[in-house]
């Protein structure tokens, strides 16, 4: 018998065409060969990116038993018939629940009680997973919307005061424009009104006459506040505000109270609030701080001794922010006459991120220590010398993540979220008169998982100029400190965003297999207060990727990871970080996974008609008008930085239809790196055709992402199997 020497067959990434492409700003000429992949109805295009979707699927195929092993582990590990815990609104239970086999959650209902005995009152009804809910009424069921598209997603709901409509929308493209549609709740039928081309975002007037929603323009930026009668034709709708500043972003909510539509206009650097009176809704609107002050404010309207008052979170002399309150009348003189009184001074240490209102308490969101946490404030007093102190749940773990989840004005129940590295999602009822706390759920993880088998800790990476980054380390508890261990890193970095400490399924995948999950909270972040994200932003903004580069350099000397074997992944505004570190340091990563990674940053920002980019300015800066900016940026971006060296294995995940960062960016830097690099592993480009920013829509669908993405990254590291477990932990 002959023996078979034929060699394996190497997959042949696709050929990208070029057509030069000039472009000149500042006195800088920059030849583009492959920005002709913008345009999005090109037959040649989308060929293109079917030939590069088979190449991955080529090249990764070996990965794919990982993947089915990884996308099981989630499965297996997930309660697939679950249900969220009943938060009342009024006299109804509302929750949602998911059922095994079904990519989409259902919303519910039941109705409450009002007997005038607290604990019975206010104790959330029994809900058991795959048992039938007594009195369940189905309102939405997602499952049944999304048959036959080919994508499907919620964007807002609403239900009105008394119960008897539910105004929801829907996204069936992934491209973040919604229809509005609206459904009597007693005969479960449509009303005639439908509204299309919305945004994110729904709320019914306190009467139920009128549905508010927001419009975005053509550069997908949101600039018109709307009101729907309904009733009427769509055409009849009204603009209750337009913005025209093509930088500042519109949205509103309706006040706690349920009496004024709080329209806010802003950036990351100054704000404004418009306010309508609600029980006057032809009144016209009263703006309370001019954006001209280049205050940076949130608004929440309270009584006060029967006196109309705001509070306002705001940053005038105040870094962090900090909480006045000021009377309604004040808004009409100028704002150095006005009389701002100090609820919540001014900390270094603490930021404060917002509040809202009871008719008993505020309800304060602040940062201390890195940890989001919940405050509580007596109303009583506020302002005064007898104003309390605020006090805060108690919980035992280092690091965690407690948000508010549910807040009614007239309720003497808040309800918290929490959650850690280690905890699985648990949900809290809090008592606003005695600050009693009552566990009402803990997510289930099947299959045994045990949190004494990991260990989350707190590190500090010292960046280059000396400043301590701080890192969020997840491991098994029974690895040993011997630096053979692969790692993975991520971050994000930007628009003062903070990557707090949650549970995930997923990620257990990954730590089973020895690998260590680090989280760094890099400049450009939120974890350290306003200044931490001033100091990653405009002409800042490479301490951002700097600061990613020392974080793995200190996690490869740590004597945990091998440098050896670290993979990197980071999405959106932190895709552009994974293109930066990968032109700044290509050798400390053995592989990168950027999803839908804004890496042409520069040509988007530099184009004021594309896609949200004029919104981008406070972020990164001007370049179309500031040299200085554009010469700094073109120092970074990572399509224009793309060099000679050996690039590492790079994923770079996208979505045909996200408006967010255009599917044309990660297409233009896989063409350019697979063109430079001078190293042999492979670049790789996968693109979801129906899937928008957050990928293709259903649960099972996200987990195959998710799959998708660890498998990728585990291989590079040489991380497949999952590691038996020793009998004693190493600390």
């Amino acid at each position: 018998m002959t023996a078979d020497t034929t060699a394996p067959v190497v997959p042949v990434p696709p050929a990208a065409t070029k057509v030069p492409l000039e472009r000149t700003h500042h006195g800088d000429t920059v030849v583009d060969d492959y920005e002709w992949m913008r345009d999005k109805e090109s037959p040649e295009l989308i060929e293109y990116l079917q030939r590069e979707n088979a190449y991955t699927e080529a090249v990764t195929a070996h990965q794919a038993t990982l993947r089915e092993a990884i996308f099981a582990e989630i499965k297996d590990r997930t309660q697939e018939t679950d249900l969220s815990v009943p938060a009342r609104k009024k006299g109804w239970w509302y929750y949602s629940r998911t059922e095994e086999g079904r990519q989409y959650g259902i919303q519910c209902r039941v109705a409450a009680e009002d007997t005038g005995d607290l604990t019975r009152d206010w104790t959330p009804p029994e809900v058991v997973p795959g048992r039938p809910v007594p009195g369940e009424q189905v309102l939405l069921d997602g499952n049944e919307l999304a048959e036959g598209k080919p994508f499907f997603s919620l964007g807002g709901l609403s239900v009105t005061e008394d119960g008897t409509l539910l105004a929801y929308c829907e996204d069936n493209a992934g491209d973040e424009r919604f229809t509005l549609r609206v459904k009597d709740l007693a005969t479960g039928e449509l009303l005639p009104d439908e509204v299309p081309n919305i945004f994110y975002g729904v709320s019914f007037s306190p009467d139920g006459s009128r549905v508010y929603y927001t419009v975005v323009d053509d550069s997908w930026r949101p600039y018109q506040v709307r009101s729907h009668t309904l009733g009427t034709p769509v055409a009849d709708d009204v603009v209750v505000f337009q913005e025209d500043d093509v930088a500042m972003w519109t949205g509103f909510e309706i006040s706690a109270d349920r009496t004024q539509l709080l329209i806010s206009i802003g950036c990351s650097e100054y704000s404004e609030y418009r306010v309508l009176d609600l029980a006057h809704p032809d009144g016209g609107l009263t703006t309370l701080v001019s954006r001209d002050e280049r205050i940076l404010y949130d608004a929440e309207p309270v009584t006060i001794g029967g006196v109309p008052h705001y509070l306002l979170t705001h940053n005038r002399d105040a870094t962090n922010s900090m909480v006045s309150l000021v009377a309604a009348e004040q808004f009409t003189r100028p704002l150095a006459d006005q009389e701002w009184t100090t609820v919540v001074p001014h900390d270094d240490a603490v930021r404060v991120n917002g509040l809202t209102v009871t008719q008993t308490h505020v309800v304060l969101s602040v940062r201390k220590d890195t940890i989001e946490r919940v405050q509580v404030l007596p109303l009583a007093g506020l302002g005064t010398a007898e104003q309390d102190l605020p006090t805060e749940p108690d919980f035992d773990e280092e690091l965690f993540t407690s948000n508010l989840a549910n807040a009614e004005f007239d309720f003497p129940i808040i309800r918290l979220s929490y959650a850690s590295y280690l905890t699985p999602p648990r949900v809290y009822d809090y008592v606003l008169e005695d600050g009693s706390l009552e566990l009402r759920k803990e997510t289930e993880v099947r299959g045994g998982y045990d949190p004494a088998d990991y260990v989350a800790e707190r590190r500090w990476a010292p960046a280059a100029d000396g400043t301590l980054i701080p890192l969020s380390v997840v491991r098994r508890a029974d690895l040993a400190q011997d630096g053979t261990n692969p790692a993975v890193i991520y971050a994000y970095g930007s628009y003062e965003a903070s990557m707090d400490p949650a549970f995930s399924i997923a990620r257990l995948s990954l730590l089973d297999r020895g690998i260590l999950f680090v989280t760094a909270h890099i400049r450009g972040g939120g974890e350290m207060g306003r200044t931490w994200y001033e100091q990653g932003k405009k002409l800042t903004k490479k301490n951002t990727f700097t600061d990613f580069v020392d974080a793995t350099t200190y996690l490869g000397t740590s004597g945990w990871a091998d440098p050896e074997r670290i993979a990197a992944i980071g999405g959106s505004a932190g895709g552009l970080l994974m293109g930066a570190v990968a032109n700044l340091a290509p050798e400390k990563y053995r592989a990168i996974v950027a999803q839908v990674p804004f890496v042409d940053a520069l040509t988007t920002i530099l184009d004021p008609e594309l896609p949200l980019s004029a919104l981008e300015w406070e972020e990164w800066g001007d370049p179309i008008t500031d040299a200085e900016v554009y010469r700094y940026m073109k120092e970074y971006t990572p399509y224009e930085n793309v060099r000679p060296v050996a690039y590492p294995r790079i994923a770079a995940v996208t979505s045909f239809n996200d408006t967010r960062v255009l599917y044309v960016e990660p297409a233009k830097w896989v063409a350019r790196l697979r063109e430079t690099t001078t190293g042999s592993e492979p670049i790789v480009l996968k693109t979801e055709m129906d899937g928008g920013h957050g990928g293709a829509s259903g649960r099972y669908s996200r987990w195959r992402d998710v799959a998708w993405d660890y498998a990728f990254a585990a291989d590079a590291v040489g991380a497949t199997e999952v590691l038996a477990r020793s009998t004693s932990s190493v600390e």
